[in-house]
C-alpha cells in the first residue's frame, strides 16, 4: 500500500481547501480527481479523527506550504499504516481510492502519484518530464 501517496493526496486536498491551488486542467477529469480527493479526505478524517499528524498537515497547508514537512509526512503515513493494519475495510477503501486517484492523475498527464514532485532542489537551468515513454538526456559539465 502506498501510504506516502495517500499522504500526498490528503495534503493536496488540504492545500486546495486552504485556497492555495489555482488553475484547472481538463474539467471533466479534474472534477473526477476533485471528487476522489474529497472521498479520500473524508475516509481519512473519519478514521483518524483528531490525529495530531492530520492536524499538523492541515496547519502546514493553511500556512501555504506546497508539501508537508518530512516529519509530518512520515507521521501521517505511520498513522495511516497503523489504521490500515487494524481495520481491513479501511485498508481496502484507502487502496481503492488511491488507485482511483492515480488513474485520474494519469488522465491529466501526471505520473500517477498526484503529479507531485518533492524533495528536489534546482539551482540553475532545469528541465522536467513526466508521463509514459518519455526520453530525457542529461549532460553535466563540458
Amino acid at each position: 500500500m502506498g501510504f506516502d501517496i495517500a499522504v500526498g493526496y490528503v495534503f493536496a486536498w488540504l492545500v486546495r481547501k486552504a485556497g492555495r491551488v489555482a488553475g484547472r486542467a481538463d474539467a471533466e477529469v479534474d472534477r473526477g480527481l476533485d471528487a476522489g480527493m474529497d472521498r479520500l479526505h473524508d475516509l481519512v478524517s473519519r478514521k483518524l479523527g483528531q490525529d495530531p499528524a492530520l492536524e499538523r498537515a492541515a496547519e502546514e497547508a493553511g500556512a501555504g506550504q506546497a508539501e508537508p514537512s518530512q516529519r509530518t509526512r512520515r507521521r501521517l503515513a505511520d498513522s495511516l499504516e497503523d489504521a490500515a493494519e487494524r481495520d481491513q475495510d479501511f485498508a481496502q477503501a484507502l487502496q481503492a481510492l488511491v488507485e482511483e486517484l492515480q488513474a485520474a492523475a494519469q488522465a491529466l498527464g501526471g505520473a500517477g502519484d498526484g503529479g507531485v514532485m518533492h524533495g528536489n532542489t534546482f539551482l540553475g537551468p532545469t528541465a522536467v518530464q513526466n508521463g509514459h515513454h518519455n526520453r530525457q538526456d542529461n549532460r553535466f559539465g563540458v
